[in-house]
């Protein structure tokens, strides 16, 4: 730092501009590694070829193309990719033209000639897409959206509902509510959207051929953005299994001690060698270079992951920084805004190098709040105001490690396609401003992992002799093993291996080769993504039954019959999202205690399945809500899933009034909260005017206890009979969104007569 210095001072003499320079100079150079993580899981079927679910060829023409084209516009800013090899696999899969995919068929095929089960599957599957940015960007298909809802909960219940028209016009918006942005802009496509509706065959048959054009630009985007230096791409293992696990499953238990294993214990390191060498060999041949680098699937590493990677040429890898805390057995300390104290920084922020037994690997670690903020926070925010947040936060988490003179590496990694669903245009706005933001800082270098490993002086690389095992879900396996369900999944899995094992040598070299392929598949994570208690979706079924046939397939290929216990699910029953609509007036007493059920009884419900969702690490503070009228007043509960969090919080009520589809006015009862009181509250009008407040309440109470519990004069609001409020909670801190209910869309309250809502309310059932 001193030489720093001593080589800024001019001779002719001081200015304020010299001094602002020359405290730049004497700062380290924050470097920031972006890694964008591409991946879908194997959906297709090798004995029947057909793809099993569709979003390969969903978020190839929603993400792919465009995280890659973008950066053409910032050429300063350069990015690490990694992309699974197995999704590589299904997108050349798709661009042969070959493919076999029925949710393809349903959308091109003409609507007159849909079966009563296409019908079904139409109205079953063509809708899967965020039902507020996606879906809600065009009124046409928000409508059938709507038609089919209002039908119950059995989508087969709206096909007598549905015209052809319907159809067609489902047909064709399903496939534009994924295109990218670039293709959006298309004058063709452009003259569709606008078009709105009454679709032809002829649009119908244009919307499909021109996804063939889309699929076909990936990857030539991706091979070029790497020839030109603005990116990196980096592998995964083939089929993204989680190696430790493959290598021994008992490692588990390194990172949770007494963590229930499966009963019997897999142990396939030769898996996990193949897993690697395949990613590399594939990777070569899809983009004509070998990659040095890999981000390990879930970012799960171990000491035997690492030398067999060493050994096959990789020279860095990339995980979590929980990893790195518990290997330096080091607590990395926060703030309650989120930031690294000065020890926990200078560790964080730095390249690594792991020395074992005659191997070596450069290792980042990514900083698990700021790559979270992106993935999960950031949607719900205007997105100048998100990316200029990120960049504050970006210099303020380095800025311990500047201060001091040293160089800063801070990398952040994410999924680099789900999270955009949940913002505004597919997340293109912020993206650009944040990208604008650091192509014209001087402070920031964004650049590639191999950049900063050839920028890093010698004897600044920190050291590593060993790491306990882990991924980036809390440093452990947790998700993919120990609970029941898991653990039946290895066992399965187990079974099917010995009996490749035992059987392939009577086999043929073809049928040896696709059964093995079956069991390299199999061991992927992504089934036991949806295993156990953490994560479900709507396509929880097709993934348990697309596991268990691969598993059956080595059976079936090596002569065998399957075990029939691959003929029964292993999923168990699943948390659903509940809704039930107003059935009765309410009248509550406003005091935040649940003191009797019969308060409540009859008031619109909803509550979240707080384990859905392919992004993992999403922050589930509320729980549910009520909400209802009686002839004067409108009544809201909001109910939490725990201990409200520490400091300043503010719950807000967001309320539209509509007449129709049309929006009268909008309301905000912000509720502040501050160490678990209500210290108080405004109702504001259009974001603007106060109508009421803790002072001055004019009719409105508020009450906060267990629960929050908020009574607004339907007069004072301007609402009439006829009317329908829209009702959203969001949780802020320090003006992020921590979590929201409902997460998409909102609750509807119909301003109607109390027999009128019994009769809405008997009709749902």
């Amino acid at each position: 730092m001193v030489a720093r210095l001593i080589g800024c001072y001019p001779k002719s003499g001081l200015s304020a501009v010299f001094i602002r320079d020359c405290i730049q100079m004497a700062q380290g150079k924050l470097r920031l590694l972006l890694l964008w993580h591409m991946h879908q899981p194997f959906y297709k079927d090798l004995v029947s070829g057909e793809y099993r679910l569709p979003w390969v060829r969903m978020h190839a023409l929603k993400d792919y193309y465009g995280m890659v084209k973008l950066l053409e516009e910032f050429p300063k800013v350069h990015q690490n990719f990694n992309i699974v090899p197995s999704l590589v696999a299904q997108i050349e899969d798709y661009n042969s033209g070959v493919f076999k995919d029925p949710f393809w068929d349903i959308a091109a095929k003409p609507a007159s000639e849909l079966s009563p089960d296409d019908r079904r599957f139409a109205l079953t599957y063509l809708f899967q897409a965020h039902g507020e940015r996606m879906i809600g960007r065009y009124p046409r298909y928000r409508s059938l959206w709507e038609q089919v809802r209002a039908a119950g909960p059995d989508p087969g219940n709206a096909i007598i509902t549905f015209t052809e028209r319907d159809y067609r016009d489902l047909q064709v918006l399903s496939q534009i509510a994924w295109f990218d942005e670039y293709f959006i802009e298309d004058p063709a496509i452009k003259a569709l959207i606008e078009k709105g509706q009454g679709y032809s065959e002829d649009d119908q048959r244009f919307v499909m051929s021109k996804q063939h054009e889309i699929l076909n630009a990936v990857l030539p985007a991706y091979r070029d953005a790497a020839s030109r230096g603005s990116i990196e791409l980096s592998a995964t293992p083939y089929y993204h299994p989680i190696l430790p696990l493959i290598c021994d499953v008992d490692v588990g238990r390194e990172s949770v001690p007494g963590l229930p294993l499966p009963t019997e214990r897999f142990r396939r390191p030769e898996d996990a060698e193949e897993q690697i060498r395949r990613a590399l060999d594939s990777h070569q041949s899809a983009f004509g270079v070998r990659p040095v680098g890999m981000w390990p699937s879930e970012g799960s590493v171990s000491d035997e992951v690492l030398s067999l990677a060493a050994q096959l040429g990789v020279q860095w890898m990339a995980t979590d920084e929980g990893v790195l805390g518990r290997s330096l057995h080091h607590e990395m300390t926060r703030d309650n805004q989120g930031f690294l104290d000065r020890s926990s920084a200078e560790k964080l922020y730095n390249i690594y190098r792991w020395e074992g037994e005659g191997d070596s690997m450069n290792l980042v670690f990514r900083d698990h709040r700021i790559s979270d903020l992106i993935g999960f926070v950031y949607a719900g925010m205007n997105s100048s105001e998100a990316a200029a947040h990120l960049m504050k936060n970006i210099k303020r988490a380095a800025s311990p490690v500047l201060e001091s003179g040293r160089d800063a590496v801070l990398s952040i990694i994410l999924d680099g396609e789900n999270a955009w669903e949940s913002y505004t245009e597919n997340g293109r706005d912020f993206l650009r401003r944040f990208y604008g933001a650091l192509q014209s800082d001087p402070q920031i270098e964004p650049i590639t992992i191999s950049e900063a490993i050839e920028r890093q002086r010698p004897e600044s690389f920190g050291k590593l002799r060993g790491l306990v095992p882990g991924s980036w879900i809390n440093a452990n396996f947790n998700v993919w093993i120990g609970a029941p369900e898991d653990n039946k999944a290895w066992n399965y899995l187990s079974q099917a291996r010995d009996y490749y094992d035992a059987n392939a040598s009577r086999a043929n070299e073809s049928q040896r080769k696709l059964a093995y392929e079956e069991l390299l598949i199999a061991e992927g994570s992504d089934w036991n993504w949806w295993y156990g208690p953490e994560h479900h979706s709507a396509n929880d079924r097709d993934f348990d039954e697309l596991y268990r046939k691969h598993l059956s397939n080595v059976y079936t290929v090596l002569g065998g019959v399957p075990p029939d216990h691959l003929a029964r699910p292993i999923s168990g029953v699943l948390i659903r999202p509940t809704f039930s609509p107003q059935a009765a007036y309410v009248r509550p007493v406003i005091d935040g205690e649940v003191n009797s059920y019969f308060d409540w009884m009859g008031a619109a419900f909803f509550t979240s399945d707080r384990q859905g969702g392919s992004m993992h690490g999403k922050l589930f503070i509320l729980d549910s809500i009520h909400a209802g009228i009686d002839e004067e007043f409108l009544y809201s509960r909001l109910d939490f899933a725990g201990d409200l969090p520490r400091g300043d919080t503010t719950a807000t009520l967001h309320l539209a009034l509509r007449e129709g589809d049309q929006i009268i006015s909008t309301f905000n009862f912000d509720a502040e909260i501050s160490h678990g009181q209500l210290t108080g509250w405004k109702l504001r009008n259009n974001g603007e005017d106060i109508l009421a407040s803790r002072d001055k309440p004019s009719g409105v109470e508020a009450a906060l206890g267990k629960i929050l519990e908020i009574k607004l004069p339907m007069a004072l609001l301007g609402a009439k009979e006829g009317n329908t409020f829209n009702i959203r909670f969001v949780l802020y801190r320090d003006h992020l969104p921590l979590d929201s209910l409902p997460q998409e869309g909102s609750l509807e309250i119909k301003v109607a007569p109390e027999d009128v809502l019994a009769g809405i309310a008997y009709a749902s059932q």
